[in-house]
């Protein structure tokens, strides 16, 4: 392999880990092995600290394919805790309001899931990586700023009921979407289409394009997938 010339690394980003973190991870043992101070390298797409699943590293000249990468179908599964919200929709934050429960069926489910599929109208989550006039939008909300973020058409292919728990309502679900879709923000439309609430309590991208999480290397096993490389370098 030949890290400095360019190379795709296919990461199963941990839970609790950043998307940066992942990549300074592999970034500093890529470096190391290789010989030089600092290997190019980038990532096709953010996922957040409580996602796990597919993360595309690209080195060397291989960054420049990072932008046709983020263009790529991307699936997820999902569950989601019905009945309640979060500021980040999703479980890095606590609990900050709940709403009745008592009319969601499993037939009332799939017929709200159904409307989602297409072209829809979403707005980005304030607690993200959007920026509004160069500022993170979750910079922005950790300092107690007010965010307004625009709606953006994005598509999703298919969503599939997977599971639903009506006792303890949560439900899980299987998304295929295209590019700049936030799960985060699918959860809080759908507990709002419930007319309820509804957040993430678990997230993992299962694919990019024809990248399968079983394909992925693991953070625990990268360092031991690394020292099994040939390493090649330019002359």
């Amino acid at each position: 392999m030949n890290f400095t010339e360019g190379e795709y690394i296919c990461i199963n980003k941990p839970y609790r880990m950043t998307s940066f973190g992942a990549l300074a991870f592999v970034r500093t043992r890529v470096s190391r092995r290789v010989g030089v101070k600092r290997v190019k390298i980038g990532h096709a797409g953010t996922l957040d600290p409580l996602a796990t699943g597919v993360l595309i590293l690209c080195t060397g000249k291989k960054t420049k394919e990072i932008e046709r990468l983020q263009l790529h179908t991307k699936e997820y599964t999902a569950t989601l805790q019905l009945g309640a919200t979060t500021p980040s929709y999703d479980m890095e934050h606590e609990v900050d309001a709940t709403y009745p429960t008592a009319h969601i069926t499993e037939s009332l489910v799939r017929q709200v899931l159904a409307s989602f599929e297409g072209d829809i109208q979403q707005v980005p989550p304030e607690y993200s990586a959007c920026k509004i006039g160069g500022d993170r939008a979750y910079d922005l909300m950790r300092k107690g700023q007010d965010v307004e973020l625009a709606p953006k058409t994005v598509h999703i292919d298919e969503i599939e009921l997977t599971a639903f728990d009506v006792e303890k309502m949560v439900m899980s679900i299987r998304v295929v979407c295209g590019k700049g879709t936030y799960i985060r923000s699918l959860a809080r439309d759908i507990g709002r289409a419930l007319n309820s609430g509804a957040y993430l309590t678990a997230l993992c991208r299962t694919r990019v394009g024809d990248v399968r999480i079983e394909d992925c290397i693991t953070i625990d096993d990268f360092p031991q997938w690394l020292e099994q490389q040939e390493i090649e370098t330019l002359k």
